[in-house]
């Protein structure tokens, strides 16, 4: 254990801090985004904010003039997405901090729900945020590292009835990141999947919310779901800054990461349940190895 930690401890003292830092942020125009493309730039970093409509954005833009660069993107559109990522490279030099953070929710049981609302689902919260880091992976081994961060949730380890299908997209979203993550370790490249809880952001409204056709036969349960989800806790976003940049200034980030309270113990106990399901089937599943 001292060995660790002294070993931690001279790998942490040895990579340089990069001030200030420059970030490339998608979905800024509201929630997550928004929270945080406004404090990074309070704080005197530098910032590519994109959003699919660029009046979304026009006040930050009038707030901190040259440190903010603002552009329009459709995440669903890859060759609009390399075009943004390589516009803010070469406006700024350098990019720091690729922040994945544009998705939405579908909401609909398992059965209501069309392949088409699960591909739309899918082109945003999945192939969008990977053509943002296929977009920016060459830039980041040129210019020798970066960070990548993603915005997952709580629902990328465990799932909620109703809104399955985002969960889903969250779990995918996780086993991308964390393929890539082992990708480029080489490259100097870190990446960490942010996963907050339950917060009182723009979140639960129509814009950032899409329903599948309902089936009058879920209509008492998704009513009874909701009014839990109603009467949830929520955390404060603006109180998520401070974290998150402790988290893109620590030499050795991890690579998930929850934000908020209330996901540990939720997490711990699902997985718990999870190691007693596999261990009491342990001598079933051993029989089948042959």
């Amino acid at each position: 254990m001292i060995h660790q930690n002294q070993n931690v401890a001279f790998q942490t003292a040895t990579p340089p801090v990069i001030s200030p830092k420059v970030w490339f942020i998608t979905g800024a125009s509201r929630g997550f985004g928004r929270v945080w493309a406004d404090a990074a730039l309070r704080r005197g970093d530098l910032v590519a904010a994109t959003a699919r409509k660029l009046e979304s954005i026009s006040d930050l833009k009038e707030k901190y003039g040259q440190n903010l660069l603002t552009l329009e993107l459709d995440v669903t559109r890859p060759e609009q997405a390399k075009t943004a990522v390589e516009q803010a490279h070469t406006h700024f030099g350098r990019i720091d901090i690729v922040l994945n953070n544009a998705g939405y929710s579908l909401v609909g049981t398992i059965e209501e729900a069309s392949a088409d609302d699960i591909r739309a689902l899918y082109e945003t919260n999945v192939i969008g945020p990977v053509s943002v880091i296929q977009a920016a992976l060459p830039l980041l081994r040129k210019q020798g590292g970066g960070h990548i961060l993603g915005t997952s949730s709580n629902l990328g380890h465990v799932t909620l009835p109703v809104i399955g299908y985002y969960a889903s997209s969250k779990w995918a979203f996780e086993a991308i990141h964390e393929s890539l993550a082992e990708e480029v370790k080489p490259f100097g490249i870190n990446v960490t999947i942010l996963e907050p809880g339950a917060y009182a952001t723009e979140f639960g409204t129509p814009e950032s919310l899409k329903f599948a056709q309902g089936l009058d036969i879920y209509a008492t349960f998704k009513e009874e779901f909701f009014g839990r989800l109603r009467d949830q806790e929520r955390g404060d976003p603006n109180a998520t800054p401070k974290a998150l940049f402790q988290l893109v200034d620590a030499p050795q980030p991890p690579l998930r990461f929850f934000l908020g309270s209330h996901n540990l113990p939720w997490v711990r106990e699902a997985y718990a349940e999870r190691l007693a399901t596999w261990e009491a089937w342990e001598d079933v599943s051993n029989s089948a190895q042959g």
